[in-house]
């Protein structure tokens, strides 16, 4: 248990410090298309949801 919030501290700070940086930094004049991230974002959920209920009930 003890590994786990080690880890999640770890991840949660490097959030908190990469994702400013990331905004800072990123290129600001180019349009960007989100409209094919959109279309696949509701099959990956369902896949993802399928995915853990075989492993919760399977495994």
């Amino acid at each position: 248990m003890e590994t786990l919030l080690i880890i999640l501290a770890v991840l949660f700070v490097a959030l908190i410090v990469i994702l400013p940086l990331i905004e800072k930094y990123a290129p600001k004049g180019e349009s960007r298309d989100y409209g094919n991230l959109t279309r696949f974002i509701f099959p990956l959920m369902v896949v993802l949801i399928l995915a853990q209920m075989i492993r919760h009930f399977f495994f």
